[in-house]
């Protein structure tokens, strides 16, 4: 994690995707419960981490690009981007990924669909999809990580999103 300049407090994620700026309300609101926050980036930081087994870090930020298209989160979806951007993954499939396009490896298609899966409609995240991935050659682990990946994504998409309502709600009063 970063430092800003003239704070102390630590700009995570969230922070970096919903831009506020020290002081502000919301920000401060946010920071009253510094335990959350630090959760938060702690729980971004381990599904990142290069220690995960069976998916690489580039795998797991697909499918967190994939999620926030999916779940129409732009400013999530275009940090994940950079990041993948950084991590040297070729821009034709950080764009089918992001577009929703067909990629061509199997593995990471039946990711992706999965990812989608559980998205849209999850009542489908049963039984015969994780055999999916397990036929598309995920581990049980990778098939965890992948599962708990997902799960946080919906949450730090929701928290994003819950943020910009409350900065939009409090421009418009």
């Amino acid at each position: 994690m970063t430092t800003l300049s003239d704070s102390s407090l630590a700009v995570d994620v969230i922070d970096a995707t919903v831009p506020l700026v020290p002081g502000h309300a919301i920000r401060l609101l946010r920071q009253q419960r510094d335990k959350v926050v630090a959760a938060t980036q702690g729980s971004y930081d381990a599904m990142f981490s290069p220690s995960v087994d069976g998916l690489s870090v580039a795998e797991r930020l697909l499918v967190a690009l994939h999620a926030c298209s999916v779940s129409k989160a732009a400013t999530l979806a275009a940090h994940y981007r950079e990041r993948l951007l950084a991590e040297g993954v070729d821009r034709e499939l950080i764009a089918a990924v992001g577009s929703g396009a067909p990629v061509a490896d199997a593995r990471l298609r039946t990711a992706l669909a999965f990812t989608a899966s559980l998205i849209e409609r999850p009542i489908e995240g049963d039984r015969a999809a994780v055999q999916s991935l397990a036929d598309a050659g995920l581990s049980t682990p990778a098939i965890v990580a992948l599962g708990q990946l997902i799960a946080f994504l919906s949450y730090q998409v929701r928290v994003v999103a819950g943020l910009q309502a409350l900065a939009a709600a409090e421009v418009a009063a």
